[in-house]
């Protein structure tokens, strides 16, 4: 392989540089905007929430606790009856040292009752985890239902300010962070709850003082704990953040792959994938490490109870019942305390310590499974578009106005400012103008994927902001610069445009796009297969389709923003032929650089900055001698004619 000389490294590392300094920028300004969101009470707020998920089923978590209940029960009295039974066998041997004959059959009952049991704990075991898999699987879908209505709901502006794969990143990763902890985590909680309630009555009961020793532990050993966790829950919060990134750059580079190697920079991708994950890697290992240093901590804390039991179990055991300090009795039993008695006591400061133990080692999988119901409910919080009218029947009649119009992206950089504007029906209006001045934003006002600051659009005299927006947008047909499909046929693909229409409409619409001719040329016509993003199609036949798809939904607005910039000149020429005919009998609006598609609007208006500069015909705006004819005289007077393409023998 050809090395790369070390000026191209050193303008590779310098690019490389100014994107680390502008992710550092970005999560510096996502800290600031979710300051609020990283509040103390968030893991206790998201706990609730998830909390709420589990609980719609209520029958099935009850069966779940009461499984969870009944199986710590059988877990609480099992070391009864191996103490039992050890003071049973120990009370044989004496016999037998006496000269006597040992009976086992004293042993039977101690025996079957642990059969009986440990039999049964493994029985409700397996009725717990059976119930909490189905929950699980119906959480998980209700999240899934949530997040994918709230997604359709969403402004547009939602998604031009976050990344693709990040909002991937919550769909899939995040959910089924949240599904496994449910599924392999949840029923260890419960049931280490109820362990360690029913476990310290029973260490009560048993012997009151002994326990004392191992709960004074306890405050101790949880405050270091809750001491950690407030440490790598913010580490595991930003873990998954940067998994986020991760699949955001992934998404990014993948999707333009063939630009990545058309100018060499699959070292460049690379090595900011690596700068991405070596941060991944770094602060997941920190997450890991601190919340894994609770394990250990709590055997430590574990291992000093059982020693602090034993030696002072033992102490009863040699004095008869009696522990006294200095020649004083401080605790007096009343009887002598025995091997199985000592036994049964260890064996539930075990089982004490045991489910804190669990609790310790899933620690790590809870904080990581908070993190990202986090950022799942911080999706499902974000505000969706508002419709407080209902719906209702929309027509276009007359003429459409814009009225005083101002609008922003943010408030400190206004685009669009007193704009008025009167489009009657069946008008073709041509939007140009130079790049970043306002054009698209004309258009996603009229759709209303963003609504005015001030002023009014209207339909008819009747305030857009007053129709749904979905009986709103059955008024528009649009295609837009960037096609998109989906995988299935082309036939699927176009009647997407409007799913009750027959196939001879579909004909008709290609017929009338100009996409009927490659179609049939193609081996299935219609019925051919379309990949993922039309790949198997070049990109004027996918905007072909496209064209089609709009024509097909026969609607009363058509909106073609920058409809042909994808196909070759001839095409266009062909395509503008079926347009002419569409066009008939509605309001078009046209954004467009090409002199073929707007010559022959009814009003043509040049836009700078959010502004109207200038409006008139094709010619009444060459005799102007403004903006427009510089601009025509710069890209547009070389433009070949419709008679020369179409007269071109190809």
């Amino acid at each position: 392989m050809k090395k790369e000389t070390p000026v191209l490294d050193e303008k590779r590392q310098e690019r490389l540089e100014r994107r680390r300094a502008t992710r550092k920028l970005r999560y510096s300004s996502y800290r600031e905007v979710h300051e609020g969101e990283e509040k103390a009470d968030s893991f206790k707020e998201s706990a609730k929430r998830l909390s709420g998920y589990i609980l719609e089923q209520k029958t099935a978590f009850i069966v779940v606790i009461i499984a969870c209940a009944i199986s710590a029960f059988f877990n609480v009295i099992g070391p009864t009856y191996i103490g039992d039974a050890l003071d049973l066998l120990n009370e044989q041997v004496a016999i037998k040292i006496g000269g006597g004959e040992i009976s086992l059959d004293a042993l039977l009952p101690s025996l079957k009752a642990l059969v009986v049991v440990y039999g049964g704990m493994a029985v409700f075991s397996f009725i717990q985890q059976y119930v909490m898999a189905g929950i699980t699987a119906k959480v998980v879908r209700k999240l899934r239902e949530k997040i994918n209505s709230k997604l359709s709901s969403l402004p547009l502006k939602y998604f031009d300010s976050n990344s693709k794969g990040d909002i991937l990143s919550r769909i899939m990763n995040d959910v089924d962070n949240v599904s496994n902890t449910l599924q392999n985590n949840l029923i260890s909680i419960v049931s280490s709850v109820i362990t360690i309630v029913g476990v310290f009555i029973m260490m009560v009961i048993t012997n009151w003082f002994l326990t004392a020793f191992i709960v004074v532990l306890v405050p101790f050993t949880a405050f270091i704990a809750l001491k950690i966790l407030s440490v790598s829950r913010k580490l595991f919060k930003q873990q998954w953040d940067r998994t986020g990134e991760l699949n955001g750059h992934v998404e990014e580079i993948y999707t333009g792959h063939k630009i990545v190697k058309i100018f060499g920079q699959e070292q460049l991708a690379e090595d900011e994938f690596n700068d991405i994950n070596d941060e991944l890697v770094a602060v997941s290992s920190k997450a890991q490490f601190i919340s894994g240093t609770i394990g250990p901590f709590i055997n430590l804390m574990d291992n000093v109870g059982y020693i602090l039991v034993a030696i002072i179990g033992g102490y009863l055991i040699v004095n008869d019942g009696v522990f006294s300090v200095a020649g004083k009795v401080v605790y007096d039993m009343g009887t002598a305390f025995s091997i199985g008695g000592i036994l049964t006591f260890i064996t539930y400061s075990k089982l004490f310590t045991s489910p804190m133990s669990t609790l310790a080692q899933i620690a790590n999988t809870i904080q990581s499974c908070m993190a990202s119901s986090e950022r799942v409910f911080r999706l499902l919080d974000e505000e969706s578009e508002k419709d407080e009218t209902s719906a209702s029947e929309v027509t276009f009649n007359n003429c459409l106005r814009f009225e005083d119009v101002s609008f922003s992206y943010s408030e400190d950089k206004p685009l669009m400012e007193h704009l008025d504007l009167t489009v009657k029906k069946g008008n073709l209006v041509a939007l140009v103008g130079p790049t970043g001045a306002g054009k698209t934003t004309f258009v996603n006002l009229l759709m209303r994927f963003y609504d005015v600051n001030d002023g009014k659009i209207t339909i008819d005299g009747k305030d857009i902001r007053s129709i749904r927006r979905d009986d709103l947008r059955k008024l528009y047909g649009m295609v837009l610069q960037e096609t998109w499909l989906f995988d299935g046929t082309i036939m699927e693909n176009i009647r997407y445009g409007r799913l009750d229409s027959t196939d001879e409409e579909v004909y008709n619409s290609c017929r009338l796009s100009g996409a009927d001719e490659f179609i049939k040329m193609l081996p299935d016509g219609y019925n051919t297969k379309i990949t993922e993003n039309g790949e198997n199609l070049s990109q004027g036949q996918k905007q072909l389709i496209t064209i089609a798809r709009a024509f097909l939904k026969n609607p009363s607005i058509l909106i073609l923003d920058e409809a042909t910039s994808s196909v070759d000149t001839r095409t266009e020429m062909l395509v503008q032929k079926g347009m002419n005919e569409v066009m008939k009998g509605r309001t078009n609006f046209v954004v467009a650089h090409r002199l073929s598609t707007i010559r022959k609007a009814d009003e043509i208006l040049f836009i700078d900055n959010g502004t109207i500069r200038e409006r008139g015909t094709h010619e009444e705006l060459l005799e102007k001698g403004g903006f427009y004819k510089a601009m025509y005289e710069s890209g547009f007077g070389k433009a070949i004619s419709t008679d020369q393409v179409l007269s071109t023998d190809y």
